[in-house]
C-alpha cells in the first residue's frame, strides 16, 4: 500500500497532508488522509524545516511520492515562494527526505486539479441554464491576485494549462466601467489589468473610484473603521449588509466585473466541462455571487452570449481544493511510474 505527501504552500499558511492510496477495481484512486497539519509559513526560515516538523509528528511512513502546490512561479522544478524567503527545490526535497518523486506545481494549477475531484455538495452552481457535459474546463480565482487556468480534456483526464490571464487588460462593458478604467489608468500610470479590480485590493480601488466620481458621500464611521483594519474587508462586509451605498456599489461592480472576466475566459476555451470559481474571496461574498449580477456580467457578450449560456459555472466551497489537487497529481504520477 502506497502513501503520498501533498502540500498547499502559501505566503500566510502551509497545509501538509499524508495520504494513503487505495485503488478501486475500475482503476479509480481514492485518497485517505492519515495525518494533516497547518503551519504559519513565516515561522519557518526554510521550507525543509517545516517538512521535518510535519514528518516528526506523522506516523512512521515513507511517502512514495509528493506534490506541492506553491504560491509562486515554478521553473525547472524550483520555486521562489511568493512573500517568503524560501527556495523550494524538488531535487533537494527528494534527496533530503528520501521521496523518490517530488513534483512542484503552482498553487492555482493545484486548485484546478482539485476542482474536478469535488463532490456535488462542495460547490454551488451559479448558472441556472447549466448543462453539464464532458470536455474542457477552466478555473478563475480571485484572492491576493487573480489566477486563471485552462483545463484541457484529453478524453480521459484534465491537463491544466497555467496562465497569467489575470494580467490581461481590463475590458469595460458599461459607461460606469469606462469611467473606472480612466480612473485606474491615472492611478496606475498606464496599463490596467483585471487583477487591479478582481483581487483583495480591488475593493479599495472600486471604493476610491466611486468616491472620486461623486457616487455618494463617504460615511465617516465606516471611513474610521477602514483606518483600524483591512479596508477591503470593511468594504466587502458593508457591501454584503447593504448599509452603505458606496460599499454596496463597490461590491456590485466587483461581482459584475468578475462575471464579465469569467465570461471572457469561457469564450477563450469553451469549457463545456465547467468553469470553476476558486480563490479566497468568492466564498466570503457567496451571497453577492448568487444574486444574479455575476451571471449578468458572464453572459453580457452580445451575439456570442449563446455560445456560453449553458456552461456550468461552479463556485467552490472547499478551501482545500489545492491540497486535494496536489494529492491527486502525486497519485497520478505514482501510477505512471
Amino acid at each position: 500500500m502506497n502513501h503520498i505527501l501533498a502540500g498547499d504552500v502559501g505566503g500566510t499558511k502551509t497545509v501538509l497532508s499524508l495520504y494513503q492510496i487505495e485503488h478501486g477495481t475500475s482503476g479509480n484512486v481514492s485518497l485517505t488522509a492519515i495525518h494533516k497539519a497547518t503551519f504559519a509559513s513565516a515561522d519557518y526560515p526554510e521550507f525543509e524545516q517545516l517538512i521535518t516538523t510535519f514528518m516528526a509528528d506523522a506516523p512512521a511512513i515513507q511517502p512514495a511520492a509528493a506534490c506541492l502546490g506553491i504560491a509562486g512561479p515554478i521553473a525547472n522544478q524550483r520555486c521562489n515562494a511568493t512573500n517568503l524567503p524560501w527556495l523550494i527545490d524538488a531535487q533537494v526535497l527528494s534527496s533530503q527526505f528520501g521521496i523518490a518523486d517530488v513534483y512542484l506545481i503552482n498553487d492555482l494549477e493545484a486548485a484546478a486539479y482539485g476542482m474536478v475531484h469535488l463532490s456535488a455538495n462542495e460547490f454551488i452552481e451559479l448558472n441556472p441554464q447549466a448543462v453539464p457535459q464532458s470536455g474542457h474546463a477552466a478555473v478563475i480565482a480571485a484572492g491576493t491576485g487573480l489566477g486563471q487556468a485552462i483545463m484541457a480534456w484529453d478524453g480521459q483526464r484534465h491537463i491544466v494549462l497555467p496562465s497569467e490571464g489575470g494580467h490581461c487588460d481590463f475590458a469595460p462593458n458599461t459607461a460606469e466601467e469606462d469611467a473606472l478604467l480612466v480612473f485606474l489608468r491615472a492611478r496606475f500610470s498606464g496599463h490596467v489589468s483585471g487583477e487591479r479590480i478582481l483581487a483583495g485590493a480591488g475593493f479599495g480601488n472600486l471604493y476610491d473610484f466611486l468616491c472620486d466620481s461623486g457616487y455618494a458621500t463617504p460615511n465617516p464611521v465606516i471611513e474610521a473603521e477602514m483606518m483600524q483594519t483591512d479596508r477591503n474587508a470593511v468594504i466587502s462586509s458593508h457591501g454584503l449588509t447593504n448599509d452603505d451605498p458606496l460599499c454596496a456599489e463597490a461590491l456590485r461592480l466587483f461581482v459584475r466585473i468578475y462575471g464579465s472576466e469569467a465570461g471572457n475566459l469561457a469564450l477563450k476555451c469553451l469549457p463545456r466541462g465547467g468553469l470553476y470559481i476558486g480563490g479566497g474571496i468568492a466564498p466570503k461574498i457567496r451571497q453577492a455571487l448568487e444574486s444574479g449580477v455575476f451571471m449578468q456580467g458572464f453572459l453580457d457578450k452580445g451575439r456570442m452570449s449563446r455560445a456560453i449560456q449553458h456552461i456550468p459555472v461552479r463556485l467552490s466551497l472547499n478551501p482545500e481544493a489545492p491540497l486535494l489537487g496536489a494529492a491527486h497529481m502525486a497519485a497520478f504520477r505514482l501510477q505512471q511510474a
